[in-house]
Order: C-alpha cells, then sequence, then structure tokens
C-alpha cells in the first residue's frame, strides 16, 4: 500500500473512532429534572417501612437508576445546594453561600440570595441555551432575572417567611419577574391562577406543577427545572417521617406521575430526575451562638426609642446557617479580635454539653476552612452536634431543649442524615442500578451528558446512567 492511500485510510478510522467516541458521550435527549426540596432517598427507598404510598417514585428503583444518597455540600441548605445541583461546583465557586444574605447590620429586611446573576459560573440553562436548546424553570431558586431560561416563573417573595400570608398583587410582581411576558398570559387561562408569593404548601407545589406541565405540554423545553417545597415545610413543621410529611410526598408523587407522563409524551427518549437539595433531621436542641459574641462585647444591639429601629455594632459576629455558623469579622485583618474569637470557640467547643461539634479556622491546616469550598470569607465555621440548630435568641440559655418535635436541615454533609436523593428514568437509562453514595456535584455534569453537552467547569465526572 502507497503512503498517501495508508495515511487517508489510518485519517479515515480515526474519524471513525472519534465518531464513535462522541456518540456515546452525548445521549442528546430531553430532561425534566425535579427538585423534591428536603426529600430523604429513604423516603422512597424504604418506602414500605414507612407506610407510604408512593408508586411513581418508586418506579423509579425498578425501571430507572438511583443513589441510596447524595452528599451534599456545606452548609446543607435550599439555596446553595440547588444552585450546585445545576452548576456541578461548590458554593464557594458558584457564590450562593446561604440561603440569605450576610446583613451584619440588619438593612437587608431578611433578602434572600434570589437573583442569578450573583452565580458565577456557567449553569446547565446557559450551557443548554448556548447549545442552542430551549430551557424552562419554575419556581426553582436563584433564578430571578436567569437570561439563559426561555420561560421562566422564578422564586422570589416580599414577606420575611415564604410561609407567611401574600399580598394578593404578588401575583403581579411574580408575572412581571417571569418571561416571556406573555407567559402567563397564556398559560394561566388553562392553569389557573399563579400563587401568590411563594406558597409553600401543597397547594402552592400543585400550582407549580400545573404551570410546570403546561410549559411542557405547549412549549416542549428540552431542558426543564422544577422546585416543590412542601415536602419541606411538612419536615419542618412537624418533622421527619411525621404523618404530615408522609401524607405530603404521598401529594407529590402523584404530581411527578403527571409530569413524567407529560414529559415522556412529547419525546419518548426523555430522561426525567427527581432530586433533592438536603436530607433531613429532628431537632433537640438550639445553641444561640450569638449570646457568647454579645458576652463579649463582639456584638452589641441597640434599639432607637423614637424610631424603634434596631442597629448593630459589630466585630464579629455568627452567620447562622441551619446546623453550622460561619463566624464573620467585620475587619478580617484584625488578628487581636480573631485570636480573642479563636479563644472563645475553643473554651466552648470544649465543653461537651455546648452542642458544639468542631469549629475550622480559614487558615489552611486539617482543620481548614477553604477544604470544604464553604463561606470563603468567614475566619471560623462552627460545626453543630446532629440534632443542636443555630439559634437566634440574643438573651437566656446559650444552649436549650427543644419542646416540640420539629426538623431541620443546614448540618454537615457528611452526617447520613443529610444526604439528598438522585432517581433517573427513562430513555438509555439503566433498571434498577444502585449507584450507592454520589457527590452532589456529579449531577450537573450528568445533566449535561443527557443534553449532549459538556460541562468543563464540573469539578466531579458524570455518572453513568446508561446500562
Amino acid at each position: 500500500m502507497h503512503a498517501r492511500p495508508r495515511r487517508f485510510f489510518v485519517h479515515f478510522l480515526r474519524m471513525i473512532l472519534c465518531a464513535a467516541v462522541l456518540a456515546g458521550c452525548a445521549h442528546a435527549a430531553p430532561v425534566l429534572m425535579i427538585s423534591i426540596d428536603g426529600l430523604k432517598p429513604e423516603y422512597v427507598t424504604q418506602a414500605n417501612a414507612h407506610g407510604l404510598q408512593i408508586p411513581c417514585l418508586r418506579s423509579f428503583l425498578s425501571n430507572g437508576t438511583y443513589a441510596d444518597g447524595v452528599t451534599g455540600v456545606w452548609p446543607t441548605l435550599t439555596y446553595p445546594s440547588h444552585t450546585t445541583l445545576i452548576t456541578g461546583v461548590w458554593p464557594a465557586e458558584h457564590g450562593i453561600y446561604s440561603n440569605l444574605e450576610f446583613d451584619p447590620e440588619l438593612h437587608y429586611g431578611d433578602a434572600w440570595n434570589w437573583y442569578a446573576e450573583e452565580i458565577r459560573v456557567p449553569t446547565l440553562w446557559s450551557i443548554a441555551h448556548n447549545k442552542g436548546l430551549h430551557t424552562a424553570s419554575v419556581g426553582w431558586p436563584v433564578t430571578v432575572g436567569a437570561r439563559d431560561i426561555d420561560w421562566l416563573i422564578p422564586e422570589y417573595w416580599r414577606t420575611g417567611s415564604p410561609a407567611d400570608a401574600q399580598n394578593p398583587a404578588d401575583r403581579l410582581l411574580i408575572a412581571a419577574l417571569s418571561h416571556p411576558r406573555k407567559l402567563f398570559g397564556e398559560i394561566e387561562p388553562v392553569a389557573g391562577p399563579y400563587m401568590m408569593g411563594n406558597d409553600t404548601t401543597i397547594h402552592g407545589d400543585e400550582i407549580k406543577t400545573r404551570y410546570a406541565l403546561e410549559i411542557l405540554r405547549k412549549y416542549k423545553p428540552a431542558f426543564m427545572t422544577l422546585h416543590l417545597s412542601s415536602l419541606d415545610e411538612a419536615e419542618h413543621t412537624y418533622g421527619v417521617f411525621s404523618a404530615e410529611a408522609n401524607r405530603t410526598l404521598e401529594a407529590i408523587d402523584g404530581m411527578v406521575a403527571r409530569l413524567a407522563k407529560q414529559e415522556f409524551a412529547d419525546d419518548p427518549a426523555a430522561v426525567v430526575l427527581v432530586v433533592s437539595d438536603h436530607g433531613f433531621m429532628n431537632l433537640t436542641h438550639v445553641v444561640n451562638l450569638q449570646i457568647p459574641f454579645i458576652n463579649a462585647r463582639l456584638l452589641q444591639y441597640r434599639t432607637d426609642p423614637a424610631t424603634k429601629a434596631t442597629t448593630i455594632a459589630w466585630k464579629a459576629q455568627p452567620w447562622m446557617a441551619g446546623g453550622m455558623a460561619a463566624i464573620m469579622l467585620k475587619d478580617p485583618n484584625d488578628v487581636q479580635i480573631r485570636n480573642l474569637v479563636a479563644a472563645m470557640l475553643a473554651k466552648l467547643a470544649a465543653d461537651p454539653n455546648s452542642g458544639i461539634a468542631q469549629v475550622f479556622h480559614s487558615s489552611g491546616d486539617h482543620n481548614g476552612l477553604a477544604q470544604l469550598g464553604a463561606f470563603p470569607d468567614a475566619a471560623f465555621l462552627v460545626v453543630l452536634k446532629a440534632g443542636y440548630y443555630a439559634g437566634f435568641s440574643t438573651s437566656g440559655n446559650f444552649v436549650s431543649r427543644v419542646g416540640n418535635v420539629f426538623g431541620s436541615h443546614g448540618f454537615s454533609p457528611e452526617y447520613p442524615e443529610m444526604r439528598a436523593s438522585f432517581f433517573a428514568l427513562g430513555a438509555g437509562v439503566a433498571h434498577h442500578r444502585d449507584l450507592g453514595i454520589i457527590d452532589m456535584r456529579q449531577i450537573a455534569p450528568t445533566v449535561a451528558h443527557i443534553l449532549g453537552a459538556s460541562m468543563p467547569t464540573a469539578k466531579a465526572p458524570p455518572l453513568r446512567l446508561q446500562p
């Protein structure tokens, strides 16, 4: 064989091999990703033990691929976790460190991290959009103003608590924050009025489901995200695996069934993912971390008798994040204050009744905070024991027992109770495959792979879902 034909043949073989590799790396199928806030995997994997009637979610075990648990991020809170789900990186990298903005002098009025512009890295929506795929989202955290979502209804509210009664005009506010502007006008006649603000009850999830169904039916996006909140609300109020939480999940199971049916009707090659942001545990104690800072005169509250306005003078204070708290310094370069706080925290942690499990420092040693991918501007991170929650009282006991049974999260992702969920069902997904324990950062590159795209900024490999 002459040199030129040989070179041509080798080049031809390389082209065939390259095409085969690319074909194996790009499933190129639509994806519907449903987040059930606070869904512990045991609700599904151990449904019988808890008396749960959830046939749709249980079908993901026999007909799909699932994880025994998903190791989440520091802290295991809704907003940083949901942002990791769509970026594949830790909070220190994507920029959403906690649910609420850090508000050291109480100026922000309990403002949450609502705005998509705060995300510092590419998202699944931007990657899909750049590939020419249509995207949609209903109620997903940190999406206000997201330009890469073609049909968007963001999560947003104006009151101190998303479960509070809402101003009826908030429907107009959500419509104004959604896009395209014609979206509500086209969907509302079929799906009914949207909720006011952010309704975290079953009623609110039903409304979000109806709107998501209409978006799927009418626009058929290639990638869609949906956030359902009511299980989290039930667990906070009544506890993990309570009768109220179980009834809530049974209602959500019916919503997932309707959504999956519509997605597969739109495209039989689609993949439906059910994920969650964190696990849950019942609380036993509250640790009021502000009290020692107040006693050390590192934190002071003052109330103006004329205006009743409360302001803060501070040198150091805790930024509460559920089962942990980042310790922030007003002047990060103040060595004297840093040493004073370090000594105070060491003394507290030495008390076995303090509820403190560990204190991470911002230094680079074995107790270094940087290795956790959380709170990059903090001087320390106080991690509480399982069941001990960071409270907000400024007087009284440092540690107090919880009276009623209720649950929460925000604890170390190393606690098994904090593991989140991952379930996948659809074309090209292996049946009855148990992935074991996975890293939350693997989910975004897995979705990108299904969409036929890549996510080079993700810090963990995609999961193998194919048979």
